[in-house]
């Protein structure tokens, strides 16, 4: 277990487990909050062990956004450097899931606030309890999102859905958060059904599951013609190689497959 004293990361069977561990201010973002996550991302990037990523918050919450007396305090200076994503520290902790080459599941509960909200929509898929409270936060406190949330709400909800709930503020459930598309389910142990979720993609492939993530993230902006060439590139990486015989070869057997990393 690697713990960056307010984020642990556990890597049990191929899936990283991470978890926000400020669990007695609802894992509210401060400095010290945006470099531990962003630390997390960065371990994660390199490791080929890890073919799954399930990120959650301990205690009552997922996260709460912002720590506002922290802010007060003089804390939102934090990371203005941009690193090769075009990203800096409060950014990287969201867009930065959405980079990692393996899938991450985020597991919501109580509270996803602010950059808190900013921070989920990072994450592949998206499974929240069904007591969660959702808002895009900022405009209450005279701000505006700017922790990644613009390029990911865009391929999940329609233009004026979000604009409403950016400009007002208001809180939603997670009845309306599934209909609007920034869930992907609800499930009673939200943690518990991304680890079940976990188990199953980390049993395929890890170069065709990686592969897949590359083509998804750019399906969104890549123009026709780009995506032809891609989906192509990515298959010839694949076709013929170790894993892919080995997935026929377990399917046909109807036994495990013993993949490489």
């Amino acid at each position: 277990m690697t713990d960056t004293a307010r984020v642990t990361t556990t890597v049990t069977d191929a899936i990283a487990d991470v978890r926000l561990t400020r669990a007695d201010k609802m894992n509210a973002l401060d400095p010290a909050m945006f470099e531990a996550i962003g630390a997390a991302i960065d371990a994660l990037h390199g490791r080929a062990d890890v073919r799954c990523v399930v990120l959650s918050g301990e205690g009552r919450a997922f996260c709460a956004g912002l720590d506002m007396a922290s802010m007060a305090a003089g804390g939102s200076g934090t990371g203005r450097a941009r690193n090769a994503q075009g990203s800096i520290l409060p950014q990287h902790v969201t867009w930065g899931w959405r980079q990692l080459p393996m899938p991450v599941i985020a597991a919501v509960h109580g509270v996803a606030f602010g950059g808190g909200f900013q921070i989920m929509a990072g994450a592949d898929i998206r499974i929240v309890a069904p007591g969660t409270r959702f808002a895009i936060r900022e405009v209450h406190w005279g701000l505006v999102p700017d922790m990644a949330g613009f390029p990911l709400w865009r391929t999940l909800v329609r233009d004026d859905v979000l604009r409403e709930l950016i400009y007002t503020a208001r809180e939603f459930d997670a009845d309306e958060a599934l209909g609007h598309g920034f869930v992907t389910r609800v499930a009673d142990d939200p943690h518990a059904a991304a680890m079940a979720l976990a188990r199953e993609i980390a049993a395929r492939s890890p170069h065709a599951i990686r592969g897949a993530k590359r083509l998804c993230n750019m399906a969104h902006d890549a123009d026709p013609r780009s995506m032809l060439v891609a989906e192509t590139d990515e298959q010839m990486t694949v076709i013929g190689k170790t894993n892919m015989m080995e997935a026929v070869a377990a399917n046909m057997a109807k036994r495990a497959a013993m993949f490489e990393d």
